[in-house]
């Protein structure tokens, strides 16, 4: 039995004949009755009394044309919704943001989209970017932001690069330096965002390089708590320069060399996952926006 079964039978019944079935249909009279005779035979049952002039449903007739156009309103609604989905005009994103990135400008590329596309729906989960590599492989968001380099089964796209400053309270001692070179800060307190953020990583690495092991005061996962914490002289940080910017608190950013620390921020996708039609348009839709700035 397939749906085309069903859907003669339920054209059968509408016209309870089956030479107008057959012109409604464009097929044969004989095609569309051995194709309900194939149907009772099928199920065990006679779906037409044909003792009368015209066509009457039988008992198990009228149960089975119920069930029948129950079947048949659903695959058409199947067909309708893979219609919308490979006509881009439904679909569901979900994508991995960490909190420490300035998000205006990647919250404005989703306004773009959803001008285009106003039925495809978004989820935005703010997580560090190694939680977020971490979703993303076990395919619970789609794609994702993170800092270069990445894992091998990632595609990735780099849209921003960018140095890392010195953040530090106004009143401190090289708050009016235009650099300092990373092994100056080997006494400061370091505040740091937390272990889930590759950004720890890259400080870290990159004090030792200089020479020592940073001493941590604080931890966090807001940008915003770390700047209030700066300005209660708790400590320093080193933040994107984009992300010290977004500070309310008064603070000032130097500039760090030797080693120079910088950050590439990419959109990453698994090379093995399955991606929705929707997906793959904004990942082109982004990217092509991107490149053009």
């Amino acid at each position: 039995m397939d749906i085309h079964h069903l859907q003669y039978f339920i054209e059968v019944s509408r016209f309870n004949s089956f030479t107008r079935a057959a012109d409604h249909l464009f097929v044969t009279q004989p095609t569309i009755s051995k194709m309900i005779k194939n149907l009772e035979t099928e199920l065990g049952v006679e779906l037409f009394d044909r003792s009368h002039k015209k066509l009457v449903l039988t008992d198990a007739g009228r149960v089975i044309l119920e069930q029948a156009q129950i079947i048949d309103k659903a695959f058409n609604n199947l067909q309708t919704e893979l219609d919308d989905l490979l006509g881009l005009q439904k679909g569901h994103i979900r994508i991995g943001l960490p909190p420490i990135m300035d998000a205006a400008e990647f919250i404005q590329i989703l306004g773009d989209f959803h001008n285009e596309y106003p039925n495809i729906t978004f989820q935005l989960v703010e997580d560090g970017a190694k939680k977020i590599e971490e979703n993303i492989n076990q395919e619970e968001l789609d794609v994702g932001i993170t800092v270069l380099p990445t894992q091998e089964e990632f595609h990735f796209f780099s849209f921003m690069k960018e140095e890392l400053k010195v953040v530090l309270p106004p009143n401190h001692r090289l708050a009016n330096r235009k650099q300092v070179k990373l092994e100056e800060l080997h006494e400061e307190q370091f505040i740091l965002f937390n272990k889930d953020f590759v950004l720890n990583d890259r400080i870290t690495s990159a004090c030792k390089e200089a020479g020592f092991v940073p001493k941590v005061v604080s931890e966090s996962s807001q940008w915003d708590f770390i700047g209030k914490m700066i300005t209660a002289n708790l400590g320093i940080s080193i933040l994107p320069y984009s992300v010290s910017q977004l500070l309310k608190e008064e603070v000032r950013t130097v500039k760090v060399v030797k080693p120079t620390i910088e950050w590439d921020l990419a959109i990453i996708w698994r090379k093995d996952q399955y991606l929705s039609y929707a997906t793959k348009e904004w990942l082109k839709f982004t990217q092509d926006l991107l490149t053009r700035k």
